[in-house]
Order: C-alpha cells, then structure tokens, then sequence
C-alpha cells in the first residue's frame, strides 16, 4: 500500500462509498495537516468559553491590562461573584493567569495569543457588523435598500 492510500484511509469516512472526493491529493495533505482530536476538542471548549458574553466582557477589560476581580465586575456590569465564576473557567483553560498581592487578586490575559484572538475578532466585527448578518434580521439601514 502506498503512503497516499495510508493517509486517505486513516480518515474517518475515507474508505466508505458514500463519502465523495474529488481532490484526493489534496484531501490526503490536508487530512495529514489536521489537529488531533484533543486539541480539536480542547479549541472548542476555548471557543465555547468566548462565547458568553459576560466573559467576553472581562477579556476585553483584561485587553486594558491587569485587574482585580471587584474592578473587572465594575467594568463588565456584573457580580464579583459572577466574574470570579467566569475568572475561574478561564484560569483553568489557562486563558487568564492571576497574581496574588495580600487578600487580592490580579487577573491578566495568560499571552499574547490570547490577546491576538481577541484583537483579530474584534477587528472581525468591525468588518462584519452584526446588523448586516442575515441571522439578526433587517436593520434601519438595510429597510431602505
């Protein structure tokens, strides 16, 4: 057996008739380019925890820099408790790191790729305004299209 058929018969589906493939070359690179299933399902479990909007609230704070749980509740209009729960999620997919001073918590991004997916889909946002997603609906500025 050559190395391609090894390639296209280790992905699931590959070696059954109804799976249709036109490129098999490339199905076969890009199947060998692709994440393991853990890390597949710890990404998924990063971007579920992006898709709250209270923590989004806090991560976009923590773009600013540095703070503790009481101001980070101030800036995201929710509980300290709330935030603490949302902080704890986040440290323990090491999205966030924390620094302790006395009683007091400091919460920081965890590096620079986190800081860089965020900027990247805010940046995304601007370019892509919700009013204009199909899904939200028409808007005042597209009724007069």
């Amino acid at each position: 057996m050559n190395d391609r058929a090894d390639v296209t018969k280790s992905v699931t589906g590959l070696g059954d008739c109804s799976v249709r493939i036109v490129d098999r070359d490339r199905v076969a690179i890009v199947a060998a380019a692709m994440p393991a299933e853990s890390d597949v399902a710890e990404l998924a479990d990063i971007f579920g925890l992006l898709a709250d909007p209270g923590r989004l609230r806090v991560l976009v704070a923590l773009l600013e820099g540095e703070m503790c749980v009481c101001d980070l509740a101030a800036v995201a209009g929710a509980s300290e408790s709330a935030v603490s729960h949302h902080l704890r999620l986040l440290r323990a997919h090491r999205v966030v790191h924390v620094r302790r001073k006395g009683r007091m918590a400091y919460y920081r991004l965890a590096d620079a790729h986190v800081r860089m997916l965020l900027d990247v889909a805010l940046t995304h946002i601007g370019h892509a305004p919700a009013a204009a997603h199909p899904e939200h609906g028409p808007t005042v500025e597209n009724t007069h299209e």
